[in-house]
């Protein structure tokens, strides 16, 4: 397995581990709370769904031209992993709350028993709260597979790995039956972020014609060098804050438009 097969396949697995916790987390929590059956209906239909999309739209990204196709898939990367790793430094300089699945179940499992009685046969808020929950983090999985998949023409390796992720996520939540919160999620957030950087900076510069020295084995390089360019801003960051983090407005979203438990108010030192 070559250097970049390797990074894909580490960039997938990641990438879809944390987006599979986060959805595992909302429907353990809609599923104990009110009704497993129109939870797993709604995970269903969700599926489904994913499965269209990547019907429609695996063909038309790999009937692309190669240039095309590395700077369609860099632009892209690059403005999932900044968003990422942006909120990573952020947590990690203490001016944004780390994400916490416990707090999540939580709050899914408050909002639940607020919505009211749903049907004895069919659990109208269950269905849609799994569905929306599963299809929103399932479409970043489908982005990252088809476009890392399609730019290394090898779309397998990506849904293998993919697949592997969910499939480990999945059988730590039935064994346990509780948010996966000891799933180091914020730095696999961090990884992910770096990964989805360099290789957005990498394939994007292909695609708009230029040739890094040393072809794919520049991604070793690039790979450590964003991480610790945001490492340093980590650093520096949490040097001009007190440090000080404390809950927010519960109405403020996550990256995946959910309900931030927590969100940091930080009193930032004059220089």
């Amino acid at each position: 397995m070559s250097g970049a097969e390797l990074g894909l396949a580490l960039s997938v697995f990641l990438a879809c581990a944390v987006e599979a916790v986060e959805a595992a987390t909302i429907v353990l929590a809609v599923g104990s709370t009110r009704s497993w059956r129109s939870a797993l209906g709604g995970v269903g239909a969700a599926l489904l769904a994913l499965a269209l999309v990547v019907a429609a739209l695996g063909p038309a990204l790999t009937a692309l031209p190669l240039g095309a196709l590395r700077l369609l898939v860099g632009g892209l990367l690059l403005i999932f992993g900044l968003q990422w790793l942006r909120k990573a430094v952020l947590r990690y300089a203490g001016l944004k709350a780390l994400h916490d699945e416990e707090e999540e179940f939580a709050a899914q499992r408050r909002a639940a028993r607020a919505a009211g009685q749903g049907g004895a046969e069919f659990d109208g808020y269950s269905f849609v709260v799994a569905f929306k929950g599963v299809l929103l983090e399932g479409l970043e999985v489908v982005f990252i597979v088809l476009t890392f998949g399609a730019n290394q023409h090898d779309i397998a390796l990506a849904a293998g790995a993919a697949a592997v992720a969910v499939a480990l996520v999945l059988l730590a939540a039935v064994a346990v039956r509780a948010p996966l919160a000891r799933v180091p999620e914020n730095t696999m957030k961090f990884a992910v972020g770096v990964m989805l950087t360099s290789f957005g900076m990498f394939w994007g510069a292909e695609g708009a014609g230029a040739s890094w020295p040393g072809g794919d084995a520049a991604l070793l390089a690039l790979v450590p060098a964003t991480a610790l360019l945001a490492l340093g801003m980590a650093w520096r960051l949490r040097g001009g804050s007190s440090g000080s983090v404390r809950p927010a407005d519960p109405s403020g979203l996550d990256e995946q438009g959910h309900p931030e438990a927590a969100e940091p108010l930080v009193a930032v030192r004059q220089a």
